[in-house]
């Protein structure tokens, strides 16, 4: 039995962060990711919910086994949908690493970013709170509002019917944009009610208060999932997810540990107060720094849309198109200016964001570029040289988006759809240019 409980356990671990490094790579934008994650916090608090009730029901009818074998086939049913799924692995870049950098790469990303670095530390601050409730909801029912063991259980339901409310409500909110403040709102959330309770204690408010720590946890649940995944980069995200789990649960059992050393010093109401707060003061400290990141992803969310023009980028899963628009560079030249000639060695892609580009070979001009048309990718996918000239047209200045060959081509050929599409963009241009087999693209 023990050896089976710690199977499960083991089970759990590795679950999570494959689970929330694999919704990126099945979903096709931002929104679609954000939508997805909200979801899973719904479900997640509806099974809380619901799987204890469920439980009760199954043993009070057929005993442990049945509730035991329910669980087993539940679990066998969710296996085997997922060993179903339809899934392109995205294509890994080699990391030249030893076996010790390998396991710590997902810490290392977290620290080397300081995005990253604040999503966990402050997602860490509410598992801690977490932690501690876990302590305070016996403390707060038995000697603060005085109702029995039986109030536990109340108080815990609170959390949990405010996150299902929370999870509908976050779903009209988070939609929205602005995630990351959204996400910061949640962790405060999880502490403000908890001073509450020590300033008034009485029970129906401590309820209602605790149904509160439930609608942020909602909030919290898809910041605390989404935003790293748009940050982490894509051959590391399953480690970095697998650092970001194990942190969490570090913070859930230094808040349970620590607790009953505060209440020791601090006394009950002291306890409250003092863990009620650190959530607020932490969101407080890094609100500036949440709203610029608010600011990033929106910028990011305005170039994936600018790479979805693209024919042979619309194919391509979240977490792939989220690094591409991560690594863009921007270049604007004057009307007249060439972004590269005929018979150069190529080494960029470019797409059009604002302007036009007019399309010279041999000295003559061929096509006319908008905003959303890409342009050198028949040199970077043929391993040839620039087949004409593009300059910028007319008299207003031309904006490109830049993608650079080593971020390019992983990501379009690593991909059955997105290769096709790109082939098929080869071979009509081939046609228009009157090229070769051999020939090449701008």
């Amino acid at each position: 039995m023990y050896a089976l409980l710690v199977l499960a356990t083991i089970a759990q671990t590795l679950y999570r962060p494959a689970h929330s490094a694999l919704l990126p790579a099945l979903c096709s934008s931002p929104q679609e990711l954000t939508s997805a994650n909200l979801v899973r916090g719904l479900i997640d608090s509806l099974a809380t919910l619901a799987g204890p009730l469920l439980a009760a029901v199954l043993l009070a009818l057929n005993g442990p086994a049945a509730a035991f074998a329910g669980c087993a086939a539940a679990s066998l049913v969710a296996g085997l949908l997922v060993v179903a799924l339809p899934y392109e692995s995205p294509p890994r870049i080699a990391a030249a690493s030893s076996a010790g950098r390998a396991a710590l790469g997902g810490l290392q990303a977290i620290a080397g970013d300081r995005r990253l670095l604040l999503v966990t530390g402050l997602t860490s601050a509410q598992t801690f709170t977490r932690g501690a409730l876990s302590v305070l909801s016996v403390v707060v029912a038995l000697e603060v509002i005085d109702t029995g063991e039986s109030g536990v259980g109340v108080l815990n339901g609170a959390v949990g019917a405010g996150a299902v409310v929370g999870s509908v409500l976050a779903l009209l909110v988070v939609g929205q944009g602005r995630l990351a403040v959204w996400f910061g709102l949640g962790v405060a959330l999880w502490g403000l009610p908890l001073a509450g309770i020590a300033a008034w204690p009485d029970a129906a408010l401590a309820v209602a208060l605790l149904a509160v720590v439930g609608l942020g946890n909602a909030l919290v649940d898809v910041g605390a999932f989404t935003l790293p995944a748009r940050l982490a980069d894509e051959a590391v995200m399953a480690r970095v997810f697998a650092a970001f789990e194990a942190l969490l649960t570090l913070g859930v059992a230094a808040g349970a540990a620590l607790t009953p050393v505060l209440i020791e010093a601090l006394g009950i109401r002291g306890a409250l107060v003092g863990v009620g707060l650190l959530g607020p003061l932490a969101v407080l400290a890094s609100w500036p720094a949440l709203r610029r990141l608010d600011l990033q992803i929106a910028v990011r969310d305005a170039d994936i849309q600018l790479l979805r023009m693209v024919p042979m980028f619309r194919s391509l899963p979240q977490a792939t198109i989220e690094q591409l628009a991560a690594a863009i560079d921007r270049e604007e030249m004057t009307a007249g200016s060439p972004v590269f000639e005929q018979g150069e060695t190529g080494d960029r892609v470019y797409i059009v964001e604002h302007g036009g580009a007019d399309v010279v070979r041999d000295g003559r001009r061929i096509a006319t570029l908008e905003r959303g048309d890409c342009f050198g990718e028949i040199a970077l996918l043929r391993d040839c040289v620039r087949t004409a000239t593009v300059r910028a047209a007319g008299t207003a200045p031309l904006r490109i988006a830049a993608l650079s060959r080593e971020r390019f081509l992983p990501a379009v050929t690593g991909y059955s759809a997105a290769a096709a599409a790109g082939e098929q963009i080869v071979a009509t241009r081939l046609d228009e240019l009157g090229g070769a087999a051999q020939g090449g693209h701008r």
